[in-house]
């Protein structure tokens, strides 16, 4: 597992990219508009993990930022606009808070709509 090491003066803090992508995953289905988390096209991880996150979130961490996609399906009548740009947020907010970490670009994909079907 990928994960990236953080030096200060008083030692070190390791945090992998499936706990990131844990805290992606708990701030985009709190946000309004978003249905659940969809999995991402193929990729070995996605494939063989066990965790919704690792399927839905795609981290990438280099020396100074961090790059995230995210997965999502849409509940039906949300703007895709509006829950778009209301996932960034919830998502930057939550990660920086969390891990001290800038995050400098969050890709968001929308991979379907909720339809009222599922539910009857």
């Amino acid at each position: 597992m990928d994960a990236k090491e953080f030096k200060s003066a008083e030692g070190s803090c390791i945090i992998s990219e499936g706990v990131v992508a844990s805290i992606v995953a708990t701030a985009a289905l709190e946000t309004e508009g978003v249905a659940g988390l969809a999995g991402r096209g193929a990729d070995i991880r996605g494939i063989i993990s066990r965790n919704d996150a690792a399927r839905a979130v795609r981290v990438l961490n280099t020396e100074n930022d961090t790059i995230l996609d995210v997965y999502i399906t849409l509940k039906q009548g949300a703007r895709i606009q509006d829950t778009a740009l209301a996932l960034q947020q919830n998502i930057k907010t939550a990660v920086q808070a969390m891990t001290g970490r800038p995050v400098t670009r969050i890709n968001v994909h929308v991979d379907g709509v909720e339809t009222d079907e599922k539910n009857a």
